[in-house]
């Protein structure tokens, strides 16, 4: 396989994992930011993502809703564009 074809395969498996969180909210906060970014990110961000996507449900709600503050080891490029994008910064 090409590296192309791993990275529009890898795309498309964190664009499935966003719509499919586990709650509909979560799905939709990240699911839309997925389908708006995965594209244009770099190889970097790409990991950031997958790892921001290892995450635990109510620790990423909890992050997105204000209710609980992004640990400073998890508060990298994705977290931001991610709040920008839902004006949530």
């Amino acid at each position: 396989m090409t590296a192309m074809m791993d990275r529009e395969h890898k795309i498309k498996r964190l664009r499935f994992r966003a719509w499919h969180r586990g709650t509909q909210e979560l799905d939709l906060l990240i699911g839309r930011f997925a389908d708006a970014h995965l594209e244009s990110m770099d190889d970097g961000q790409l990991e950031r993502f997958e790892a921001f996507m290892e995450r635990p449900d109510p620790e990423v709600h909890g992050w997105l809703v204000r209710r609980l503050p992004v640990p400073d080891e998890d508060r990298n490029d994705i977290i931001d564009l991610i709040f920008e994008f839902h004006k949530l910064s």
